[in-house]
């Protein structure tokens, strides 16, 4: 057993335009902290991890981008499956959007970046 960071004690550096925290890393796993403030600008790339979202808090619309496809409205309790490699972004982030992200196999990072 293992007691994760409480939420709130993670917040956006003043400059970012949103904020991602691994808070556990296991062989199959990982789980994270997004952040996205209101008017916020996601830049998430797709990646190569199947990936379930937990909404905490705030407002927006997760969209998939690779076809201008579908727009999923998320609020406080909504929870989104985004298979591995799916375009897809928080966009119309009208309160500060507060996500836990669970991926599996754990996040690999952005292309040039390390995990």
């Amino acid at each position: 057993m293992e007691r994760l960071p409480r939420v709130g004690e993670d917040e956006i550096p003043a400059d970012a335009p949103n904020h991602y925290v691994e808070q556990l890393r296991l062989p199959l796993m990982s789980v994270g902290r997004y952040l996205v403030p209101r008017h916020g600008h996601d830049d998430q790339l797709p990646h190569a991890e199947d990936e379930v979202y937990v909404v905490l808090a705030g407002r927006g619309v997760l969209a998939r981008t690779d076809d201008g496809g579908e727009r999923i409205p998320v609020g406080p309790g909504s929870v989104i499956f985004v298979p591995a490699g799916e375009r897809h972004r928080f966009v119309d982030v009208s309160e500060d959007l507060d996500v836990l992200a669970f991926l599996s196999p754990p996040y690999s990072g952005r292309p040039g970046e390390d995990a």
